[in-house]
């Protein structure tokens, strides 16, 4: 069996400022209280036993992607391979789009994909929210300290008076207000006396910064809004980008690694702690943010707002559909968390963004399915054969292996029988050039079973084909002494007719036509593939088990996998070919 895992880990710029880091002993002096928590609670910790730590930070507001699954692996794996711990963090910080079922379906996938955060009995889940009386008592530190002060414009007014990537921003009328004020403000603020909207604390650093982001970015804003976990208490929360490096200071985590849109907040992330620290909430050494880039796969969206409006719209069935590129629809559409895995490691942690086509996804499920998937025999397009010289009540074994690759999985049988089921294209009345399947006169060989002639096939009143004749010769079955008396060019696959197992096939492809479905302006929902779903009606080889999330490879068709939805007619999934078939 080919072993698809890689012993020695490869390299790039993440592991070699990891690597560095221990090297020089920057996070030596690292302590750990068991919980996260500010200067006052780390203090007098002991030394974290961790040599790194890491995150996984999702906002529970929708389904995670296969753009998730790159950061999954890349913070799990590295604190996995230096000696550390990665925390799964829920930033719950934006009441009106986070849900429950979201939190639960993040840890459902963190878990399926083959990463925990429990370490030595502890569990290294967190969420924001637990954070917020922490937030609120920096935010006010801050205001005391001279460094944010309370803004009543409009938010119209902020962004007219940002200034531009050219020209400096304008100082706010409140920014020069006394702290006692901001910080009354900011009480009331949190007391819910303020309506949304009518004023916000901004942090006070530089209105002329080249980085708009430095132009006194706001820091909490009113929100009467419930949230999934803290309910009414709050009608003020924090923004992402200043409760992110909090959150990274209180879990103590050494590599805050992040994708590279955030790189413009980096100043900002220094800025917010340095500042903590100056004032006594927060000790050293402090977490880095390093940025890698976002992977952006061909023929997908993987934004939020679109997967959702596709899924509120009912163009696809659902988070789980099997053509979205949320880990649940791949999960269900066949893929596995080795095949996810191989792929986050193939295409690597870089600065640069670039696109990855979609085939080298599906490249990394047939090589993880193909060393260990049960082999079998689907028709998906039935079409009768019928062997006029065989007994109408005689049947016989026929076998295979299980797996060619992997004898130790066993063999396969199968009952060879007059009426056979075979896939349509296998039959050509006026076959085209180089076509070596069946056509009136010719030869192929029954797959593990007989060679056959062709002689003939029988039509309705439409002129549709409703059957194929053919007569078999005899000392000809795969396996016998006789089998390679006659050679013929074509080999087709079969199911017998009378022992088959029926079964829905769901045929899917590609969710857009277009590689860039959601690049420069286009309408993406003008780009969807009206292909990308088919449903038929075909035959299984029988004593298939088609328990749910079972894969097998479907000899010439490919690798499929059981719906959890199937009934007592199975519905399987096709999850990919046998290979490209957009090249």
């Amino acid at each position: 069996m080919t072993d698809f895992s890689t012993d020695v880990p490869v390299s790039n710029f993440l592991r070699t400022i990891i690597e560095n880091d221990l090297s020089a002993g920057r996070y030596q002096s690292k302590k750990w209280a068991g919980v996260p928590g500010p200067a006052s609670v780390q203090a007098n910790a002991p030394k974290d036993s961790a040599r790194i730590r890491t995150r996984f930070p999702p906002e529970p507001n929708g389904y995670l992607h296969i753009g998730h699954a790159k950061s999954i692996c890349l913070n799990f794996g590295l604190a996995r391979d230096y000696g550390g711990i990665c925390h799964l963090r829920f930033d719950d910080t934006n009441p009106e789009k986070e849900e429950q079922e979201y939190v639960d379906a993040i840890k459902d996938t963190v878990q399926w994909l083959g990463f925990s955060w429990t370490n030595n009995g502890q569990e290294n889940m967190y969420f924001a929210s637990d954070y917020f009386e922490y937030m609120y008592d920096f935010a006010q530190a801050l205001i005391q300290g001279g460094y944010a002060y309370i803004d009543m414009q409009s938010p119209e007014e902020m962004r007219a008076n940002r200034g531009t990537l050219t020209s400096p921003g304008t100082n706010s009328p409140w920014r020069d207000r006394p702290a006692e004020e901001s910080l009354q403000l900011f009480i009331e603020m949190r007391e819910g006396k303020h309506p949304n909207g009518s004023m916000a604390l901004r942090a006070k650093i530089d209105m002329a910064s080249p980085n708009i982001n430095m132009r006194d970015p706001v820091i909490y804003r009113i929100r009467h809004a419930e949230h999934h976990r803290t309910g009414n208490q709050w009608p003020i929360y924090p923004m992402y980008t200043f409760a992110h490096p909090i959150e990274d200071a209180l879990e103590t985590i050494t590599h805050s690694i992040c994708t590279l849109e955030f790189e413009d907040q980096r100043p900002f992330y220094e800025w917010v702690l340095e500042k903590l620290v100056s004032l006594g909430k927060l000790n050293e050494p402090l977490p880095r943010q390093y940025e890698f880039a976002r992977l952006n796969l061909n023929h997908v969206v993987t934004s939020k707002r679109k997967l959702l409006q596709l899924v509120k719209e009912n163009h696809v069935n659902g988070w789980d559909d099997p053509r979205l590129p949320t880990l649940a629809g791949l999960r269900r559409r066949g893929y596995t968390p080795e095949s996810l895995r191989l792929f986050c490691d193939r295409i690597g942690v870089s600065k640069s963004d670039s696109r990855i086509d979609y085939s080298v996804l599906e490249q990394a499920l047939r090589d993880s399915l193909d060393p260990v998937a049960d082999r079998a025999v689907a028709v998906l397009d039935p079409l009768k054969l019928v062997i006029t010289n065989y007994p109408e009540n005689q049947q016989e074994e026929c076998s295979a292996p299980k797996n060619p690759h992997n004898p130790e999985q066993g063999r396969r049988s199968f009952p060879f029988t007059r009426e056979l089921w075979i896939e349509r294209d296998d039959f050509r009345e006026e076959p085209p050039k180089k076509y070596f399947r069946l056509f009136p006169g010719n030869q192929v060989r029954l797959k593990y079973g007989y060679v056959v002639r062709c002689t003939g096939c029988v039509k309705d009143e439409q002129g549709n084909i409703t059957e194929v004749h053919a007569e078999y010769l005899p000392d000809t079955k795969s396996g016998t002494p006789g089998a390679d008396s006659v050679k013929v060019k074509g080999n087709i696959t079969w199911v017998s007719a009378k022992f088959a197992q029926p079964a829905t096939f769901r045929i899917y492809d590609r969710l857009f036509t277009d590689a860039h479905p959601d690049g420069h302006d286009k309408d993406f929902l003008a780009c969807i593939n009206p292909n990308s779903m088919q449903t038929v009606q075909g035959w299984l080889e029988p004593g298939t088990q088609t328990t749910p999330g079972a894969h097998w490879q479907f000899e010439r068709l490919g690798y499929f996998t059981v719906d959890p939805d199937s009934g007592e007619i199975p519905v399987i999934n096709r999850s990919v070919t046998l290979r490209d078939s957009w090249i």
